[in-house]
């Protein structure tokens, strides 16, 4: 890695920045190719980064930030070079400034923009090279980025909506769990010794709660390895196309969390194509972007046969109403807007709406789980607490 400052031979201008190649002759090779005057190079000092556990991830909010502020200076008209490497500069997420100064290199190097995306995957998706290319053939790069910023915002609120949706129920349960594996570790034994003192016969439940606490405490080790199989094993199954294509199935057509899961997903289509179609790409392109980017296998082959479809000359709307998972009103509000020509904008008036309608599923979804969590961890406690408290009536009543 090495620092340099150099000249830009047709306005003057000094830039720094840094350029991670073999030697100083390829530093200065560089910016010979790049029509700049060296002043100075050396090699960079070598940091040594203490990193946290998962700080060098590269976050939606980073990138939608990065995108913001790539807009805001490209139409201000600064040369797009000095653009990344200010943005390289300014950035506190250390892997997205790396990533960023080897864009610099890349388009320092004669790629473009697009380009040099494209060889930063953990960063940037392939909606958001095709976008950028784009946006650089028809010359509206800031606009494009505006847009992308835009959309990458309400993707990641869609999907921080659905998770939140999970969290809660998530916690209910773990500390359900918790409260369970006490009681039966530490509170059911204290009875049983006492039960044992006095030869009395238990009742049923009471003999089913000894049991599991018997199970839990001798043999945790085994039922932890038979979770962790049947967990592993689910994995290695979704892994399979068939597998995956089962799973999201059965998602989709669960009560409640699948109705859930399917508005978001027809969101998260109709917004990625809009977004797409409105920038330039072409269809057949958007809609294999689209499928890869669905999140849903089921979505995923409806979307790739509406590009058959496309292919072939047909309409859009046909295989995704054969695929059962698009509502009817979604269907014939593509179907218009293909046949007036005003698909992306009826594309992005569909996500507006399932967005709301997300909203309304996740309030139904949460104020559905209250009270059910509430029942569910009052028959668990509740009956073990009852189960344990019925050999003390019997002995009260054998003493009257």
């Amino acid at each position: 890695m090495f620092d340099y400052t150099a000249k830009n031979a047709s306005t003057g201008q000094i830039l720094k920045g840094q350029l991670d190649v073999a030697s100083r002759d390829d530093v200065i090779a560089h910016l010979r190719r790049s029509r700049m005057i060296l002043v100075s190079v050396r090699e960079a000092p070598k940091e040594i980064r203490f990193k946290l556990p998962g700080s060098g991830g590269i976050k939606t909010r980073d990138v939608v930030i990065f995108t913001r502020q790539f807009a805001t200076m490209i139409n201000a008209g600064l040369p797009l070079v000095q653009s990344l490497n200010i943005l390289a500069q300014q950035t506190e997420n250390d892997a997205l400034k790396d990533v960023t100064k080897q864009v610099v290199y890349d388009v320092e190097a004669g790629n473009t923009l697009a380009d040099a995306f494209g060889k930063q995957p953990k960063a940037f998706t392939d909606l958001y090279v095709n976008m950028v290319a784009a946006g650089e053939a028809g010359g509206i790069l800031d606009t494009i980025l505006l847009r992308l910023a835009t959309f990458l915002e309400k993707s990641d609120a869609l999907i921080r909506k659905v998770k939140s949706a999970m969290v809660y129920p998530a916690v209910i349960f773990s500390v359900a769990a918790i409260a369970v594996a006490v009681l039966l570790i530490f509170v059911i034994p204290t009875f049983q010794n006492m039960f044992a003192s006095v030869n009395l016969e238990l009742p049923l439940p009471t003999r089913i709660v000894i049991g599991a606490s018997h199970l839990l405490i001798g043999w945790w080790w085994a039922m932890l390895l038979v979770i962790g199989g049947i967990g592993f094993m689910t994995r290695q199954y979704y892994q399979t196309l068939g597998g995956r294509k089962n799973i999201d199935k059965a998602l989709l057509n669960a009560p409640v969390l699948g109705d859930l899961l399917r508005k978001s997903a027809v969101s998260r289509f109709t917004r990625t194509l809009g977004t797409l179609i409105s920038s330039g790409v072409s269809i057949l392109d958007g809609l294999e972007i689209t499928a890869k980017t669905a999140g849903n296998r089921v979505i995923h082959d409806a979307v790739m046969q509406s590009r058959q479809s496309i292919a072939g000359g047909e309409t859009i709307a046909a295989p995704l109403a054969h695929s059962g998972v698009f509502p009817p009103m979604v269907i014939s509000m593509i179907a218009v807007g293909e046949q007036t020509g005003g698909l992306d904008e009826m594309l992005t008036k569909i996500a507006d709406f399932y967005d709301e309608e997300v909203d309304v599923a996740v309030g139904a979804l949460l104020s559905l789980m209250e009270p059910v969590m509430i029942v569910v961890l009052g028959v668990i406690v509740g009956g073990m607490v009852v189960a344990m408290y019925l050999p003390i009536f019997d002995m009260v009543n054998a003493v009257q």
